[in-house]
């Protein structure tokens, strides 16, 4: 029998609440096929059920534990993570909290050699980067659950086993109150980088693991330091390696540094240690205050993604799908960018307007996305932590160079984590006109949120379903408005959004017409992700029609 943990976690700034265990109707003797069961209700699972839900698509969130995860773990996300956000209901909540940030300073032998700025413009509603600590983030996440019918959350369920089968899968799970199998259509398996699914299957991950080890310190010190990130090299008290410092609200600092090659986790973690090794920190950049210790823990590296995210009727997603260096803010940040890809393409399925070909792109675009993230943070992590002598050799000699040189400071860029460009998705249109387009969003990409007018901004009209931006002052030609009808007719979830000066989204002053390159007629196909997958200069009725059951993974009908 299960027991989990109902002592909440001690915390200098955050209050954890106890979610308690609920007896579930299966203990009662009840049998229920699901049509969707995620295991884990961490930010990813949690933002995967929110989403399905838009879709009206019921859900049961299974989680081991009782209360949100312990110390802060995840703490910057980026732009396209709050849009993301948006979509489910938090962002405010998040903006009201976090610290927004887009500055980043890499410092050698106590000179500022390198100094990134990440680009931000006059529509831009988010700021680049936001520090704000987990839990609260799965507190907002939780919170805006509860409050959705078709979303189910069981505490204090622990997974033992797992079963595949070619049209559903079957839980074993061990609770408070004894064990019972919980059966679904489709699983979602968004329980971390130690997924207990992802094991019981016996799936193996490809790619790099890297050698050195990392803790992670949080402390609470009162540092009158503007929120950016910094990134100490070489410094005299942990010579060869690089030591991260973050800003986070309630006053708590995060410290990420390496240990040397033979201290294990639980050496580094002893309170001697990590007492020496933080006030060395602290000394090293002049500050000379109280401190408490929050939380700490000790990490590897890894650069590492399953080939296939779908196993018969078992998908992964987040850390159980791949997982990635933190160098960069790429973990929760392409986690949620899994969720939201895989959620609509789910629902579409199970609402019977998407093909099965429709999900595997799911699969195809996700593990792409992974892999350049991974061909990117691997640079990174390689010149922070060098993994070898030749490495080290190179990285030391930019260090030295730094100092006096201007055109190798360009190697300490940390390649932030980005939205995924779908370029080659099998779902864009065949035959549309991307390539006459000078700029705007081209296929494949995010949308760009054009600020409409104050706190007016064109994210604010998206919903769960495809849409369709037309530019034009004019009368939509009845062509258009029929095929849109009878696709909705068809249960497609297809919007229209008119822009223009007179009409519609307002555009008076040709802005937004002119940052997508829009003249009368042109018109954008978004897919529910907010990614474009067709684009036109001239848009008939035929090529809309063709371009919405492409994104459907219908192909040409």
């Amino acid at each position: 029998m299960y027991i989990p943990d109902s002592t909440p976690r001690a915390s200098v700034y955050y209050n954890y609440q106890i979610y308690p265990f609920q007896t579930p109707p299966e203990l009662c003797g009840e049998t229920k096929r699901y049509s969707v069961v995620i295991v884990g209700a961490g930010p990813i699972g949690l933002v995967t059920a929110l989403e399905l839900a838009h879709y009206g698509i019921s859900v049961v969130v299974i989680n081991a534990e009782v209360q949100v995860s312990h110390g802060s773990r995840a703490i910057v996300f980026t732009r396209r993570s709050m849009e993301i956000l948006q979509q489910v209901g938090i962002a405010e909540r998040m903006l009201n909290k976090a610290y927004a940030w887009r500055s980043g300073n890499s410092i050698y032998r106590g000179q500022c050699v390198f100094r990134l700025e990440a680009p931000h413009d006059e529509d831009d509603r988010f700021q680049p980067l936001n520090n704000l600590q987990q839990p609260y983030v799965e507190q907002y996440l939780v919170e805006q659950a509860q409050q959705n019918p078709l979303i189910e959350l069981r505490w204090g369920s622990k997974v033992m086993g797992v079963t595949s089968l070619p049209d559903h899968a079957e839980l074993q799970i061990d609770t408070p109150e004894g064990e019972y199998t919980l059966s679904c259509d489709w699983l979602i398996a968004a329980d971390g980088a130690k997924s207990t699914i992802r094991q019981e299957l016996g799936l193996r991950m490809e790619g790099a693991s890297y050698s050195g080890r990392f803790v992670i310190a949080d402390i609470k010190i009162d540092i009158p330091w503007p929120t950016e990130r910094l990134a100490y090299f070489d410094p005299d008290w942990n010579r060869g390696n690089t030591i991260l410092m973050h800003r986070q609200p309630e006053g708590i600092w995060r410290l990420d540094y390496q240990l040397p090659p033979n201290e294990t986790p639980e050496q580094a973690l002893a309170p001697d240690s990590l007492n020496a090794r933080i006030q060395a920190q602290l000394d090293m950049v002049g500050i000379n205050a109280p401190w408490e210790l929050d939380w700490c823990s000790v990490y590897s590296a890894r650069a590492m993604t399953l080939p296939d995210y779908i196993k018969e009727r078992i998908i992964f997603t987040g850390d159980a799908a791949h997982m990635l260096p933190i160098f960069g803010v790429r973990g929760a940040n392409t986690g949620f960018q899994d969720a939201q890809n895989l959620a609509w393409k789910l629902a579409m399925l199970l609402n019977g307007v998407g093909s099965a070909e429709l999900l595997v792109t799911y699969t195809s675009e996700r593990v792409t996305a992974v892999q350049e993230i991974i061909a990117e943070a691997s640079k990174s992590t390689r010149f922070m932590t060098p993994p070898d002598h030749g490495f080290r050799l190179v990285r030391d000699a930019v260090l030295s160079l730094s100092l006096t040189q201007a055109f190798v400071r360009p190697l300490f860029h940390w390649r932030t984590s980005r939205p995924h460009d779908y370029h080659a998705s099998a779902l864009n249109a065949l035959n549309d006109d991307n390539a006459q387009f000078i700029n705007g969003p081209a296929l494949g990409m995010p949308l760009q949120n054009i600020c409409l007018a104050e706190n007016n901004y064109l994210f604010d009209h998206l919903g769960a379903a495809f849409h369709i931006l037309y530019f034009t002052d004019q009368i939509v030609p009845k062509s258009i408005l029929d095929a849109i009808k009878a696709l909705q007719n068809q249960a497609i979830p297809l919007q229209l959004l008119v822009i223009g000066k007179t009409q519609g989204l307002p555009d008076h002053d040709g802005h937004f017409a002119k940052r997508y390159d829009a003249q009368t007629g042109t018109a954008y196909l978004v897919r529910p992700d907010q990614h474009v997958c067709a684009r036109w200069k001239s848009l008939t009725a035929d090529k809309l029609t063709a371009a919405v059951y492409q994104a459907l993974g219908q192909g040409a009908k």
